[in-house]
C-alpha cells in the first residue's frame, strides 16, 4: 500500500484488523492535513471545509472507529483511546506520511491530542476544535462512563433514528437550528447512516469517561497547539482557556455566533483560520531558521 495513492482517492485501507474508510485529496509533495471528525461523524462532515485547502494542502480524512464506512467491531474495548491511536500511526505509515497537521473534532480532538503525545515527532501542528484533555478526576469518569452505558444502551434498545431525534436537540447543538434546512438536513442524514453498535461501542470504548486524562501531559507537550472553541459553547471555551495556561506553544481562538462544531455552522470562517494560523507558523519558522535576522 505505501506509495501508492493516488492525488485523489477515496479508498478503505487495511489496518491492524479493521478496514478504516480514507478520503484523500491533493498531490503527495503539498503539506498534509488531516481531518479526525466527532462523535457520529464521518469523512463527510470535512468535505467543506477541505475544499478550501484545494491546491494547497494535500487533506486526509478518516472514519474513525465504529463511524462512517470503517468497520465496526464488537468489542468495545477495540474502540479504546490507545487502539486508535495504534490505528492511526499504522495508517499514517502505510499512507507513507512523514510529517502533517493534525485537526480533530470533539471526540477526534481528543483522539488527535493523544496521538500528539505519544507521536509528538510526526505533528508539526495541533488544531482542537471544541476538544478536551478528558475528565480530571476518577469521579466523574465513573459518572461518565456510567451515562455513556446508559445512553449505548438506549441507542442498542431504540434504534438510531430515535437516538438521532434527541441527540440533534442537546443544548450543545442548539445553536444549530439556526443553520439552513439544507445544512440541517446534511447533518442529520450524516448522523442517521451511523450503525447503533458502532455509536454504543463508541460510546462505550472511547467515551471521555472512559479514556485517560492527558490534563497532567499538557505541560510536555512541546508541539504547536492551536484550540478554537465557538462564542456559544462556555464549556469548552472555558476548556481551552485552562488547556492555553498549561501549553507552552498555545493559541485560542473564540469564533463569534457560533457553537460547538464550527466547522459545521461556518466552514468559511473556520477554514480561513486554520490557513492563517498555518502560515503565521510558516513565516515563524522561516524567522527561526533564519536566525530572526531580516537581512540574510
Amino acid at each position: 500500500m505505501k506509495g501508492s495513492m493516488e492525488m485523489n482517492d477515496d479508498c478503505s485501507i487495511q489496518i491492524r484488523g479493521l478496514s478504516i474508510h480514507v478520503e484523500m485529496e491533493g498531490e503527495p509533495h503539498l503539506p498534509t492535513i488531516i481531518f479526525l471528525h466527532g462523535f457520529t461523524g464521518s469523512t463527510a462532515t470535512w468535505r467543506e471545509v477541505r475544499e478550501q485547502f484545494r491546491g494547497s494542502y494535500r487533506t486526509v480524512s478518516i472514519d474513525l472507529t465504529g463511524h462512517g464506512k470503517t468497520t465496526i467491531p464488537e468489542n468495545p474495548e477495540r474502540y479504546s483511546m490507545e487502539e486508535q491511536i495504534e490505528d492511526l500511526n499504522e495508517l499514517i505509515e502505510q499512507l507513507s506520511i512523514q510529517s502533517f497537521y493534525l485537526v480533530g473534532y470533539s471526540m477526534g480532538g481528543r483522539i488527535a491530542l493523544g496521538y500528539t503525545i505519544k507521536y509528538p515527532e510526526h505533528v508539526r501542528a495541533l488544531i482542537l476544535e471544541s476538544a478536551s484533555p478528558g475528565l480530571k478526576e476518577e469521579l466523574e469518569r465513573e459518572q461518565r462512563r456510567n451515562a455513556d452505558a446508559l445512553l449505548a444502551k438506549k441507542i442498542t434498545e431504540n434504534g438510531i433514528t430515535s437516538f438521532v431525534d434527541k441527540w440533534e436537540n442537546i443544548p450543545l447543538f442548539e445553536s444549530q437550528k439556526s443553520l439552513s434546512e439544507k445544512k440541517r438536513q446534511d447533518v442529520r442524514t450524516e448522523r442517521l447512516q451511523q450503525s447503533e453498535i458502532g455509536l454504543a461501542n463508541s460510546l462505550l470504548g472511547i467515551g471521555t469517561g472512559s479514556q485517560k486524562s492527558y490534563w497532567d501531559e499538557l505541560e510536555t507537550l512541546n508541539t504547536a497547539v492551536y484550540l478554537i472553541t465557538g462564542e456559544f459553547d462556555a464549556k469548552f471555551v472555558a476548556i481551552a482557556r485552562e488547556m492555553k495556561n498549561l501549553v507552552e506553544k498555545c493559541r485560542h481562538s473564540i469564533v463569534p455566533e457560533v457553537g460547538h462544531a464550527i466547522h459545521v455552522e461556518n466552514p468559511s470562517i473556520f477554514a480561513t483560520m486554520i490557513k492563517e494560523y498555518l502560515h503565521q507558523l510558516k513565516e515563524e519558522e522561516n524567522d527561526t531558521s533564519m536566525g530572526n535576522n531580516p537581512y540574510i
